[in-house]
């Protein structure tokens, strides 16, 4: 169970505390089970939002995005905003791109790609919840962390150094084609809303992994925090429209 509680560590901020030193296949291995963390992330949004479903849906909504967002330690946001400063200081460049993703510190375009994101998940919460769909919101977390092993298994990995190596040398590429194909049939519970939401969350994937490509000829831990935001996000607006579509 080792490579759960690293899995559990890393993506969120629950107190886990490991007896030893993970070893880079055991940092492989947990990729296996970063969905299974999305769905303790996912259970408790949902759980937050039976809690607390009395309030107004207004405050409700700012309470589930601040527990997300607070779950998770903000990782992924940090990677979004790290790849946009990148993205837009880069000019184009290989190089300087990945220089700017190593600095600490985030820049004005940086800021904008957190509110821009923070905001449309908002809006996208609220109608989840308006419209008594927030079931879906336990899928969410699922989905996104079926992204870094989808661009592993797909994508190489640019720095020679630090944990995305190690992950892209010592993930089950079998195991995790398995789990990644059962967890992209887990939204046709919802039949064809569900298809509509599954595939836009693979069109924008499929789109991200050849920016990144374009740029930088793969990945780094960055860009799959910037992946992870913007497919959940794609996802929660394409079954929210087909929900109105559709119904």
């Amino acid at each position: 169970m080792t490579p759960f509680w690293i899995a559990l560590q890393f993506l969120t901020v629950l107190p886990i505390e490991l007896k030893t030193i993970p070893t880079a296949q055991q940092n492989g291995r947990a990729m296996l089970f970063y969905p299974l963390v999305g769905l303790i992330i996912g259970g408790l949004l949902f759980i937050a939002t039976c809690l607390f479903a009395k309030l107004p849906i207004l405050l409700l909504t700012a309470i589930v995005l601040a527990l997300w967002i607070w779950l998770t330690g903000g990782l992924h946001l940090d990677g979004l905003a790290d790849t946009a400063d990148a993205w837009v200081g880069g000019f184009g460049d290989k190089l300087r791109t990945l220089q700017i993703m190593k600095d600490p510190s985030c820049g004005p375009i940086g800021v904008l790609s957190l509110v821009i994101i923070c905001l449309l998940k908002f809006a996208l919460i609220y109608v989840l919840i308006e419209q008594h769909q927030t079931l879906f919101l336990v899928f969410v977390p699922i989905l996104g962390r079926v992204v870094p092993s989808i661009l592993f298994l797909t994508t190489s990995y640019v720095r020679e150094k630090g944990l995305g190596r190690s992950l892209t040398d010592h993930l089950p590429k079998t195991a995790a084609w398995t789990v990644t194909g059962l967890v992209l049939l887990l939204p046709f519970y919802w039949e064809w809303q569900g298809l509509i939401a599954i595939i836009g969350f693979l069109i924008s994937l499929v789109c991200l992994r050849h920016l990144f490509i374009k740029r930088i000829g793969g990945i780094t831990g960055d860009t799959v925090g910037a992946a992870i935001e913007l497919s959940e996000t794609v996802l929660l607006f394409a079954f929210i429209v087909s929900y109105f579509y559709l119904v």
